[in-house]
């Protein structure tokens, strides 16, 4: 069904003459007179008796006129569903635990107008970045280890994020009452960081980090699930595993569980946004702004950086 057609019926019906519905819509008469026509033809109805006084809704005309009025709303809406700077920005955080989607909470407070739709994709940053250039998200937050020069074309990336570790342990552990760790004391205990998959880039970061210390981070294990995993280490005097200082945890006071900073160096785990340069949102550059003001550059005078960042 043709939607200008419908919408002349119902500018039609509304003014009671096409000449006041053409000057209505900025069309000659004659336009209004043939999109009714081929409306009527395509309905199969007369929708409008035609007199000296104007033009009259038969009554197959009533009858449609709510059922058109309808049809032009959906189109609105439809419109306003992706037309940018009408439909919510969509942002993938890939957990809602950790630094993006604090961050991406931090610029919601600030920004409470702009309409955001937030996801998290099971994907690395090679099948996120795929989601970003065919248009399934407008961005989306990981590390980048890939040369500039090798990424896909219109793909654009800066660094937002540089996020410090912290050690999560149990009250048994070692290392329980500590006010900071340095790397070099972690390499003679065990990291549990079960379920990690390998070739991805939190795994690259993850084996450089190791191999820069002499840690021994151990995959082993099946995943039960976050809640799982603080109840092991709760209940542990040897195992610890690594958390972002603003990954968000929560467990029973009876755990006990402490974050511990990991300083002399700090060891940085660098994300970044990633869109499309032709992507014209327009919540999207202030997001990009609200991301660049946030940025803190570490304080530690001595920190620890992967060599592709």
């Amino acid at each position: 069904m043709d939607l200008d057609a419908v919408r002349t019926f119902v500018a039609a019906a509304d003014a009671g003459q096409f000449q006041d519905a053409a000057t209505a819509l900025s069309i000659t008469q004659q336009a209004v007179s043939k999109r009714i026509a081929a409306l009527e033809k395509d309905l199969q109805v007369r929708l409008f008796n035609r007199t000296a006084r104007g033009a009259q809704l038969t009554i197959d005309g009533q009858t449609f006129l709510p059922h058109a009025r309808e049809l032009l709303r959906v189109e609105a809406r439809a419109d306003a569903s992706v037309r940018p700077g009408r439909r919510a920005l969509r942002v993938d955080v890939h957990s809602r635990r950790i630094a993006p989607a604090v961050l991406l909470q931090d610029f919601h407070r600030a920004h409470p107008r702009i309409e955001l739709d937030v996801v998290t994709l099971d994907a690395d940053v090679h099948a996120a970045m795929a989601a970003v250039e065919a248009g399934a998200v407008d961005a989306t937050f990981h590390a980048v280890p890939i040369p500039a020069r090798h990424l896909p074309e219109g793909i654009r990336t800066a660094r937002v994020i540089d996020e410090h570790h912290e050690l999560l342990v149990g009250p048994r552990h070692a290392l329980a009452n500590a006010r900071t760790v340095t790397p070099a004391q972690l390499a003679a205990h065990r990291i549990w960081m079960p379920g990690m998959a390998s070739g991805t880039e939190w795994a690259d970061y993850y084996d450089e980090l190791a191999a820069a210390f002499g840690l021994t981070i151990d995959l082993v294990g099946p995943v039960f699930g976050n809640e799982a995993l603080l109840a092991e280490i709760a209940d542990s005097a040897e195992l610890a595993t690594f958390a972002g200082e603003r990954t968000r945890y929560l467990w029973p006071d009876s755990y006990d569980l402490r974050r511990i900073p990991v300083r002399g160096p700090a060891p940085i785990y660098p994300m970044s946004l990633i869109w499309r340069d032709d992507n014209p949102h327009p919540a999207l550059a202030i997001l990009r702004d609200h991301l660049d003001s946030r940025r803190t550059t570490p304080v530690d005078a001595e920190t620890w950086l992967p060599t592709w960042a």
